[in-house]
């Protein structure tokens, strides 16, 4: 039977999201109809929202399972009501922390996200920037100013964990994709070796790699399993001869990619 999963929240619910899913998953035979909902501020939504998880017990034959952040108690004490099994995040923590701590909590709406240190926020929009300026191999001129640069195949998730990278740690990450004039000497390009030092290798299954590209560009040599094979086995040769450490992709989010990065390079994040 399929359940469905409110997230809710007086925020933005991506504290709510990102727990609630964190545990979910670790239920793989359940399948799971998720319905966010933000901004659950005032008691008159609160309400609606009681009713829309009420018909979607009796419409479905099942509680729906309720995961809230919500902060305000007239709020909290609204929800509770509804004919679903509640996960309250927030009230399950902060009271065990406020008696450790002997400290009240502040009670505030969309802490979790809020702009705590402006410095470090404005270093993480300039890190987006950079890694939408620094794509493709658009602008190597700059990569004096990288962090990190990822090189891979062309659709072997760089530009995803680059964007990932900068938002979530301020990382300045630019890419540069390897082709087939880059593989001729089985030698790191020639505009990356002064940044050896920076660089990660991307690599990637390729029957999962010539999936993606027939997304893109169907029936094209670029897509055909022979080219996929081709350049995954030269470029991985070409990591090992340079010895440029390198992750497969394949079976990993762009969060999972990321966070081993950052493990890997010793890369430290902004706070």
């Amino acid at each position: 039977m399929k359940r469905t999963v409110f997230f809710i929240s007086d925020g933005t619910g991506l504290t709510a999201e990102a727990l609630g899913n964190s545990l979910l998953a670790q239920f793989e035979k359940v399948e799971f109809e998720r319905v966010t909902v933000p901004y659950i501020d005032d008691v008159e939504k609160a309400e609606e929202l009681v009713q829309r998880i009420n018909t979607a017990a009796r419409d479905n034959g099942g509680r729906p399972l309720v995961f809230d952040t919500i902060v305000k108690a007239d709020i909290r004490k609204v929800i509770s009501k509804a004919d679903g099994f509640m996960v309250d995040i927030f009230g399950t923590f902060l009271d065990p922390l406020e008696q450790e701590l002997q400290a009240s909590s502040s009670y505030t709406v969309g802490r979790s996200h809020s702009i705590s240190n402006e410095s470090n926020y404005e270093k993480r929009i300039h890190a987006v920037n950079f890694a939408l300026d620094n794509d493709d191999g658009a602008r190597t001129r700059h990569y004096d100013e990288a962090d990190l640069i990822l090189v891979g195949a062309s659709r072997s998730g760089k530009t995803p964990t680059c964007l990932y990278l900068a938002l979530q740690y301020g990382v300045k990450a630019a890419n540069y994709p390897i082709t087939d004039d880059d593989l001729d000497d089985q030698q790191l390009p020639e505009v990356l070796r002064p940044h050896r030092d920076k660089i990660f290798g991307l690599t990637i299954e390729p029957e999962r790699l010539a999936v993606i590209r027939n997304e893109r560009r169907p029936n094209s040599r670029y897509a055909s399993m022979k080219q996929c094979m081709h350049e995954v086995e030269e470029i991985e040769t070409m990591y090992r001869r340079e010895r440029i450490p390198f992750m497969n992709t394949t079976a990993y989010s762009v969060e999972e990619i990321s966070t081993r990065i950052m493990v890997t390079t010793g890369l430290k994040r902004l706070r």
